[in-house]
């Protein structure tokens, strides 16, 4: 999760741009200064690959380009000329893909995409999914309580933000598509309780690294703490994903909606068109035959699913608990000796599990499990059970492609120094008061134009905690809800940017377009945002107690669904009991 991350491109406005640059002067400079010499030029590969994915429509003609444009900067930054930058620009992109898909993690994670893939073509075939979303419509009897079970689902996949978009959409989406429920709107659903969720959740693979990233800050600073207490104490300060997840329970108990999401839901409604007819759009399991003998049974769908999940949580365990006896950190080896399954164990070895190892190989035992089922009930034999398998990996080869592209694109702007570009405009001065609303909209901004929360946190954690210390000594509420801005901007910013592999996974997820994906939920996500600092980082920062200002960030978020939705019932022409 460590290199969660995406990016895309431009290319011709940057050929004609370099015409009218200067010879370059950067060949001697060092690579941590780079952003400095190139200034606001690392900005122009996500700003590419970000405009021309909204033009185009083309996620991976984007990224690519977006991935191009930069090689060509760090080629003219290197003292190459014009046509020998592009030739070797265009060169690189190769040795950027070969990098990235080496790493072990964005490996981990292509693998276990691709498996989860064949998890749901083979639930799928065996009518596991349909018997479950068949028991699901017994209980969903309209689009309200569609979207509340939606949601719900997705606090129960609390510990890992992938998992959460690959597993609720395939579940969900037969019971949403009988609901009228526009594509777009299950997206959402499922994108806002991925990494808003995972971000404040106890255990999951994101609080090991939330943790560290608090205690190396600290540390720095020559301060010993309870880095885990302190980001307890963070979460009521974690204003977007509170109130985010406060959105979806009222927009979808009232059925209002605005802007773009509120024509998808009426073209839902009008039109019976729950996919955007202008957008393509990538599905997990797009018409995947179901050959289940008999009466397909929930048990085909619920005991691998449900298996995936308890070998992520077994997997998490044992894998985080492995890496810390093997290493040095003598107080938590004395930990697992004397309390190894103790909350503090669980959330230790949850933090310090490489997730993408975990995932690919719970997703694998889950295949195995449904493979065996469906063949001893009689759905389909051995032989025909792996090439379902197999077809459902293909149906995802495409999201490896973007993910494989997202994450060129973020080593691209990492050697840029696109962030490090993007960090300097903080300025130098600020009034306290101001620096968790700035701290949370820079966040943000790196986070959407690089489209990794990881990366974003690393880069303003050790800047945000001690810049907090020094501008309010002795206040170390201010201090945490600091931290808590950089956790939950990083969060906001990620879950805006289409190229985020969050973002792309739940779009794939609930069988939407990734463009249309965005386009409904920036609205909202931004509508949320300004909440968050207005009602909440603002107020709080000012001095009124947290205990306060969450009441009266829950009214405002209740009060602008009210005051801008327009009720758009998707079943209208279907008596609703709900």
């Amino acid at each position: 999760m460590t290199n969660r991350s995406i990016k895309r491109g431009f290319l011709v406005l940057l050929a004609s741009l370099s015409l009218w640059l200067p010879t370059p002067v950067f060949a001697q400079e060092a690579e941590v200064a780079l952003s400095q010499s190139l200034g606001a030029l690392t900005l122009l590969p996500p700003v590419i690959a970000i405009v021309l994915a909204f033009i185009t429509k083309n996620v991976v003609l984007s990224l690519f380009l977006g991935i191009f444009s930069g090689t060509i900067i760090i080629q003219y930054a290197g003292g190459a000329f014009i046509l020998g930058g592009i030739l070797n620009g265009f060169t690189d992109i190769v040795d950027y893909l070969l990098h990235s898909l080496a790493d072990p993690w964005n490996a981990g994670i292509i693998l276990q995409v691709l498996a989860i893939g064949g998890l749901i073509a083979l639930v799928t075939s065996s009518g596991g999914a349909k018997a479950i979303a068949e028991s699901l419509a017994k209980r969903a009897k309209g689009p309200v309580s569609t979207q509340i079970i939606t949601w719900f689902l997705g606090l129960l996949i609390f510990f890992d933000d992938y998992a959460n978009a690959l597993i609720i959409g395939p579940i969900m989406r037969p019971v949403s598509d009988k609901m009228n429920i526009s594509r777009e709107r299950l997206a959402f659903i499922i994108d806002a309780t991925a990494a808003p969720v995972a971000g404040i959740a106890l255990i999951s693979t994101w609080i090991g690294y939330e943790v560290g990233l608090i205690n190396d800050a600290y540390q720095a600073m020559g301060q010993d703490v309870n880095a885990y207490g302190v980001f307890l104490e963070t979460i009521p300060y974690r204003f977007y994903n509170i109130l985010m997840l406060l959105f979806v329970v009222v927009t979808s108990l009232t059925l209002r909606e605005f802007g773009s999401m509120k024509k998808a839901q009426e073209r839902a409604r009008d039109t019976q068109q729950i996919l955007s007819p202008n957008g393509s759009h990538d599905d997990l399991e797009d018409e995947v035959e179901v050959i289940a003998k008999d009466n397909p049974s929930i048990w085909s769908a619920l005991i691998p699913i449900g298996s995936l999940i308890v070998f992520s949580f077994i997997g998490f365990y044992t894998n985080g608990r492995q890496a810390i006896m093997s290493g040095d950190n003598v107080q938590l080896i004395q930990l697992f000796q004397d309390s190894p399954f103790s909350l503090a164990a669980l959330r230790e070895s949850f933090g310090a599990s490489d997730a993408s190892v975990v995932l690919f190989q719970a997703a694998l035992i889950a295949s195995i499990i449904a493979l065996i089922m469906g063949v001893s009930k009689g759905h389909f034999t051995f032989g025909k059970g792996i090439d379902i398998w197999v077809s459902g990996m293909k149906a995802l080869i495409i999201t490896g492609v973007i993910l494989l592209l997202a994450w060129s694109l973020s080593s691209v702007m990492s050697d840029l120094g696109t962030a490090d570009y993007l960090v300097t405009l903080l300025g130098d001065t600020m009034p306290p008061f101001l620096l968790p609303t700035v701290i949370f909209i820079l966040g943000a901004i790196i986070s959407f134009a690089t489209g990794t929360s990881y990366g974003t946190m690393g880069i303003l954690m050790p800047l945000a905690i001690p810049l907090a210390v020094a501008m309010d000594p002795g206040n170390s509420q201010f201090v945490v809800m600091s931290a808590g801005a950089v956790l939950t901007g990083a969060i906001f910013g990620d879950h805006s940017s289409p190229i985020s592999d969050t973002t792309i996974l739940s779009a794939m997820g609930a069988g939407s377009s990734l463009i249309d994906h965005v386009n409904t939920q920036l609205p909202y996500a931004l509508t949320v945002g300004f909440i968050s600092i207005v009602f909440g980082y603002l107020p709080t920062a000012l001095g009124l107690s947290i205990w306060v200002v969450l009441p009266i960030a829950f009214a405002a978020t209740i009060a602008v669904v009210f005051i801008f939705g327009k009720k758009v019932n998707t079943m209208e022409h279907i008596t609703d009991s709900e």
